[in-house]
C-alpha cells in the first residue's frame, strides 16, 4: 500500500508542516499530478491544497514537464533538479522522476491555498 510523506506550506504565515499518510488516507493521492489542488480536509486542514512538487524514495526530484510516473533522463540547463555553476550555457543530463504520484514517490510538496 502506499505511503506518504506531505510537506504542506502555508504562504500566509510562511511556515510549513509535515504529515505521515498511510493506506487508506494515502489511496486518493495516486494518480495525481503536480499542480492539481485537491481537498484540504482530507488531511484535516481547512482549504484547498495544490500540489507543487515531490520526490521519491531514491531522492530523486519530480518534474512538471516530464509526463507519467517514470524515472527519465532529462537534458537539462535549469530548473527543479539541476544546480548552475557560474558558467553559461551549461546542460546536463539528469535522471529525474515524471510529475504523476505513484507508489515509488516518498515526499509529496504542496501549498495551502
Amino acid at each position: 500500500m502506499a505511503s506518504f510523506k506531505i510537506v504542506i506550506a502555508d504562504s500566509k504565515t510562511g511556515k510549513s508542516q509535515s504529515l505521515e499518510l498511510k493506506d487508506q488516507q494515502a489511496q486518493p493521492l495516486l494518480g495525481l499530478k503536480i499542480g492539481d489542488e485537491l481537498e484540504g480536509s482530507l488531511m484535516g486542514l481547512n482549504g484547498k491544497l495544490k500540489i507543487s512538487g515531490g520526490s521519491d524514495t531514491a531522492g530523486f526530484p519530480m518534474r512538471s514537464d516530464v509526463m507519467g510516473g517514470v524515472k527519465k533522463y532529462v537534458l537539462m540547463t535549469k530548473g527543479t533538479g539541476f544546480r548552475t555553476r557560474a558558467s553559461e550555457g551549461q546542460k546536463k543530463r539528469k535522471l529525474v522522476r515524471g510529475n504523476t504520484i505513484t507508489d515509488e514517490i516518498y515526499q509529496i510538496n504542496a501549498v495551502l491555498t
